[in-house]
């Protein structure tokens, strides 16, 4: 059991430290890490805790990360991997955070800043692409992504009621 939760923490601690640009731009370097790496979930299996961690309430990365740690080491697991995808930055905030201030004046750092939001713009779509294969399994189901976004593209509601329309779809279709 120390050996799994030993390589669950250094797994999501990598996660945390070599990702910038928040949850969805974790996603590829986590599917990398648990799928490919380690082999601890199916593609199947991390599309749905995915899908569960972006309707949770809080960041997606930390509660996918939770869900992860739960299905390898149960409570001690979920704790471990929130622990890692989190302490990087909370052990950089601690040591930068005085060089942080001085540094945002700075207009060198404003344009590398600038830089990294391009490219945490090409890592969602990257996640969006993979999880869209995984996701899309049939006609059925990449015809309800299809009017599902038509739909936000048009209507500026809650993303909660596309949710709701999702899953009532997929019920219908799919009933077993």
């Amino acid at each position: 059991m120390i050996p799994v939760i030993l390589s669950l923490y250094w797994s999501f601690f990598k996660v945390g430290l070599f990702t910038i640009g928040g949850g969805y731009a974790m996603i590829p370097l986590m599917e990398a890490e648990v799928i490919g790496t380690h082999g601890w979930l199916s593609a199947a299996e991390f599309l749905d805790i995915i899908a569960v961690a972006e309707m949770t309430p809080g960041p997606v990365s930390i509660n996918a990360a939770t869900f992860i740690g739960y299905r390898m080491a149960g409570v001690a697991g979920s704790l471990i991997t929130t622990l890692g995808v989190i302490s990087p930055s909370l052990i950089l905030l601690l040591v930068l955070s005085k060089a942080l201030f001085k540094l945002i004046r700075n207009p060198v750092a404003g344009n590398f800043l600038n830089g990294l939001r391009s490219a945490l713009v090409a890592l969602i779509l990257l996640a969006a692409y993979n999880l869209g294969q995984a996701a899309l399994i049939d006609t059925p189901t990449a015809m309800i992504f299809a009017l599902l976004l038509i739909a936000s593209l048009v209507k500026q509601i809650s993303p909660l009621y596309f949710i709701a329309a999702g899953a009532l779809l997929g019920l219908i279709l799919y009933p077993y």
